[in-house]
């Protein structure tokens, strides 16, 4: 059979096309495998987990990624609330429906840990252990014994524990702190700049206000009004900061109930403004004749401190101190700000909280706590 020249052509040309073919696959299946290798590689690469210098100065060896937090007490909890909720795996104590309404009916089944520092150590180990927390992270003050404390704590459970200082004149540098350990700066630097500017404002206002010209006040709580919260204690750090405390004792308390005087030493200091803590004598004090001779309640200068979602002033003080911080000097002296109380209500819990108040919900916890 005699064949073509044009058939022997075609036969190459096929042939060539199948070699041409063979040969690419075996490169795609070379580069595939070379690309599988160094994905593999890449994540090998990178760290499981990475040291943290927290502001005690304890190295602590965190999880690389963070996604499961859980409060050290009280005060943790408040902060870990605005910062990260998501990512809490249980409460130091139950919220309350006011608190609920802001935070979400997630919470309400959430398991209570209790608290490891502050008045009494009721910490449920066996609970944090169990909802298998990567970090117990603790907020504030830092006392003589916190970093004895958390090292223990550590060492008991195998969890990482962290310490983040958090006071009034520098929250900023705490979330800032947050931001970073969390692997979440944006929020962190959102709540860190928000922070600064708050107290910076505060602060360059009070300034202008010579001491000489500060309101005398008291802050009292108590079911019969007469515990105070005494000047330089730390409960006190919002009233010092924009009043004269005229609340001076000899052995000042740093407790929540501060310290219990008499209406006697009350009438001494006749402070000209008082402010009651939610739960005090704030609704029968006007009409009490035994309250009558104090400058305060004679001319109808008193007012009860919000309450929502925790006290503006104090009790445990932290984060929640920076709306009384707001609060309280434009109660004090409100032609000295370019905007009100109630703005600056919204824009707190607009910013810390993600919660926009209704007219309704504001009237409700403003109550008794606007200038008349």
């Amino acid at each position: 059979m005699r064949i073509s020249k044009k058939s022997v052509l075609r036969g190459a040309t096929a042939l060539l096309c199948v070699g041409a073919l063979c040969m690419g696959t075996v490169a795609l299946a070379g580069c595939t495998s070379n690309n599988q290798a160094s994905s593999s590689q890449a994540v090998q690469a990178q760290p499981e987990t990475r040291m943290f210098t927290d502001s005690l100065g304890r190295e602590v060896e965190l999880p690389a990624n963070i996604e499961r937090i859980c409060p050290s007490g009280h005060t943790a909890q408040q902060v870990l609330l605005t910062m990260a909720p998501d990512k809490m795996v249980g409460l130091s104590q139950p919220l309350s429906d006011d608190q609920l309404a802001i935070f979400g009916e997630k919470f309400k089944d959430y398991p209570v840990f209790g608290a490891v520092l502050g008045a009494k150590d009721d910490l449920n180990r066996e609970a944090v252990a169990a909802a298998d927390p990567q970090v117990i992270i603790d907020t504030g003050e830092a006392k003589k014994d916190t970093q004895e404390s958390l090292d223990a704590l550590q060492e008991q459970l195998g969890i990482p524990v962290v310490f983040v200082e958090a006071y009034l004149e520098d929250y900023g540098a705490a979330y800032k702190t947050l931001g970073e350990l969390l692997g979440m700066e944006e929020r962190g630097n959102e709540l860190s700049k928000y922070c600064t500017r708050v107290y910076d404002e505060v602060k360059s206002t009070m300034d202008t206000i010579p001491e000489s010209e500060r309101v005398n006040m008291a802050y009292l709580l108590g079911e019969n009004g007469l515990n105070a919260i005494a000047k330089t204690s730390f409960q006190a750090q919002v009233i010092d900061m924009v009043a004269n405390n005229v609340v001076v004792v000899d052995d000042v308390s740093g407790k929540g109930n501060g310290n219990e005087v008499s209406l006697e030493q009350i009438a001494v200091w006749n402070p000209e403004l008082i402010i009651f803590q939610k739960g005090s004598i704030y609704d029968t004090v006007g009409s009490d004749p035994a309250w009558s001779g104090i400058a305060a309640i004679a001319n109808n200068n008193f007012y009860e401190v919000p309450n929502n979602p925790w006290c503006w002033m104090n009790n445990p003080p932290t984060v929640n101190q920076l709306m009384g911080m707001q609060w309280l000097p434009r109660l004090l002296y409100p032609d000295k700000f370019n905007n009100s109380i109630e703005d600056v209500t919204k824009a707190y819990y607009k910013t810390m909280y993600n919660k926009d108040l209704t007219d309704a919900e504001l009237s409700e916890i403003l109550q008794g706590a606007l200038p008349r």
